[in-house]
């Protein structure tokens, strides 16, 4: 069983996958295999959802080619499948509303359910065009930049985004 996606880049661009992407838990599931394969029973008990969700939704993901089968595992009751991500990044050139709301509600669920404190800040401010765009850049280099500490340690969601108002 492999532990690495096949590509490290996936664009979206279907309308099968931006679809699956329009619902909170499997944006939420996902985020749970970006960590590397795991089984229906794994993801129910780390998102809080029941096993037959989990299934149907992985599902949805896997017809449209955002995760693959990744091998199974004999354990006492039968044969246990593994899922992961196909690709270790997805890339949604022209976003769409209903996926940019499941995303902030898949976000909105994992802070709920983190064990620890977290930042949340929401700020506007006045800028130029190329001010925005250097801040644009300064947080793009900052979030790929971030250094990934070894396996064992605890998993943190980063989400980063700079918008202009409409109307401004």
């Amino acid at each position: 069983m492999s532990h690495q996606p096949d590509d490290s880049v996936q664009r979206i661009s279907t309308s099968l996958q931006h679809t699956a992407l329009a619902h909170p838990t499997r944006q939420r599931l996902l985020f749970a295999l970006s960590g590397g394969p795991s089984t229906i029973s794994r993801l129910a008990a780390r998102l809080g959802v029941n096993k037959g969700s989990v299934s149907h939704h992985l599902g949805a993901l896997r017809e449209a080619g955002l995760i693959q089968e990744a091998g199974t595992r004999q354990v006492r009751g039968g044969t246990e499948k593994y899922y992961r991500r196909t690709a270790e990044r997805l890339v949604v050139a022209q976003p769409r509303p209903e996926g940019t709301a499941a995303l902030f509600g898949a976000v909105a669920q994992e802070l709920e359910r983190s064990p620890v404190g977290h930042l949340l800040t929401l700020r506007h401010i006045r800028l130029s065009p190329a001010k925005a765009a250097r801040l644009a850049k300064a947080l793009a280099e900052l979030v790929d930049g971030a250094e990934e500490e070894p396996e064992g340690e605890p998993v943190h969601g980063l989400l980063v985004t700079l918008y202009q108002q409409a109307g401004t």
